[in-house]
């Protein structure tokens, strides 16, 4: 009887106390429970007796109380996208570092504004002619698209030595080149065949067989020269022709001639590793090159040239894939200079970065204390709120490319960076996230699948913690289990 009595006593109790916390709503703070004093047979009653949110949010209160994280400054919110409405939160509106989370940001934006199918290519050319001894008198060109895979084995893309020997193949086999007299030269260019409904700003283009290679600014364009470029037809390809985005009808257009005579394109870097590696091995395989590596970032004279063959990058989703599943910061900087220059035609940080803010501020992510300084997340000038996060992903659920990024997303206690999380929880293979770390930072943003079978959105942002990584990622893994039951 005194048992009953003594469990009863503490169960009201635990309830006044729980419904005084929720009846608060303007204040995001939870009292002090008497949990531990409950038996643990009690306790696993109470647990039946409540429902998984009152879990959730007893369970944030530990979180408030615990050592670990009583002094650090976090942030939490689940969200259901079917109802656009909040399941439970703590302090989801203030802005933290979110670490590589900021990751979840660059990739859909470069996925937005490029397609998941978009390749990067890289392709061999020669100029001149090839007599009937194999002598090729003219230039072999590598033109290049700034691939941020290429040579690295990342995303299943090809090792330099594998692209230098389909290269030299090419030369000899198919070509029959047995000598070159002429020079390696490396350009870049944004190829037709990924071309974007836009052409980036303040960027001169000249229309070389298939590509548009950069050769200059529009600032000193004449404008009496611009003639506006017709969707119905294209330009008669033999005859060279400039196009550009005109600053004074501010449309696509091409001139006859070029006027301007300051060049202002920042290019992405040319493959110079790779062209050097090609003039080697084709030494080593007996056909030799009479000039050397050379540059050209404009050629206003370009000579006529032919294709020999060309290297793809893998496609961006693949690329996308293996960025976030690994959380390479290599990667997701790379891709943010390439939005740079796709759109703006400048691969600097400044003009990535403006390339993403507009285009989240254009897809309607809450700016509300965004701070976005890079493309990885290493630096902690990213600022967030956890509210932001969830809303934006909630947003790519209606995106046609939705499937292709929730894919690219870690797996707890299966792949990525969060194989060795959610190991021995109920929410291993259901917890579908971007994690962050850096130092005194844990983060964990994505998705969870619930028992019942729905899918909620949520974040996790814990700055400035006490302890030790993985006594927060225990913290994150108890937080989030009774969200599986919701």
């Amino acid at each position: 009887m005194k048992k009953t009595f003594t469990f009863t006593f503490f169960l009201s109790i635990f309830y006044s106390v729980f419904i005084f916390a929720q009846t608060n709503i303007g204040v995001k703070q939870y009292p002090q429970l008497l949990e531990n004093q409950i038996s643990t047979s009690n306790a696993v009653v109470v647990e039946k007796l409540l429902t998984p949110k009152e879990l959730v949010d007893i369970n944030i209160n530990g979180m408030m109380s615990d050592p670990v994280l009583r002094n650090a400054d976090w942030g939490f919110v689940v969200y259901d996208p079917k109802t656009n409405k909040i399941v439970s939160s703590y302090n989801e509106t203030t802005p933290l570092v979110p670490a590589s989370t900021t990751k979840l940001l660059t990739t859909e934006t470069a996925m937005n504004l490029l397609g998941e199918n978009f390749r990067w290519i890289t392709q061999l050319e020669y100029s001149g002619e090839i007599d009937a001894d194999g002598v090729l008198n003219g230039n072999l060109y590598i033109v290049g698209s700034g691939d941020p895979t290429l040579g690295t084995g990342k995303a299943g893309s090809s090792r330099y030595a594998s692209i230098v020997s389909d290269y030299i193949y090419a030369i000899s086999q198919e070509k029959g080149i047995k000598k070159i007299n002429g020079d390696i030269i490396i350009q870049n260019a944004i190829f037709k065949e990924n071309k974007t409904p836009f052409l980036p700003e303040n960027i001169v283009w000249m229309e070389q067989n298939n590509y548009y290679l950069p050769v200059g600014s529009t600032k000193d364009i004449e404008p009496r020269n611009e003639k506006l470029l017709s969707a119905s037809k294209n330009p008669v390809e033999k005859q060279k022709k400039f196009f550009y985005i005109s600053p004074y009808v501010d449309k696509m257009v091409f001139a006859n001639e070029f006027i301007g005579s300051i060049y202002t394109t920042k290019l992405p870097d040319a493959p110079y590793y790779l062209a050097n590696s090609l003039r080697s091995t084709l030494t080593k395989s007996k056909i030799p090159v009479s000039g050397k590596v050379i540059s050209k970032l404009a050629d206003l004279d370009a000579e006529p040239r032919k294709i020999i063959t060309a290297y793809r990058s893998p496609t961006l989703g693949a690329i996308i894939y293996d960025t976030n599943k690994r959380s390479d910061n290599a990667s997701a900087e790379a891709l943010l200079r390439m939005v740079g220059f796709q759109k703006k035609g400048d691969q600097s940080l400044e003009s990535g970065r403006a390339v993403v803010t507009e285009h989240l501020a254009k897809s309607g992510f809450d700016m509300e204390g965004l701070s976005y300084y890079d493309g990885s997340g290493l630096s902690r000038n990213n600022k967030v709120s956890t509210i932001s996060q969830v809303k934006f992903l909630t947003s790519l659920m209606s995106s046609k490319y939705y499937k292709s990024f929730f894919a690219s997303l870690p797996i707890g206690g299966e792949d990525g960076t969060l194989k060795r999380m959610f190991n021995d929880s109920p929410a291993s293979g259901q917890v579908f996230a971007k994690t962050g770390t850096l130092n005194k930072v844990k983060a964990l943003t994505g998705f969870i699948k619930t028992d019942s079978g729905k899918t909620l959105v949520f974040s996790i942002l814990v700055n400035n913690y006490s302890g030790s990584v993985s006594q927060v990622k225990s913290k994150m893994e108890e937080l989030l289990e009774p969200v599986l039951k919701l």
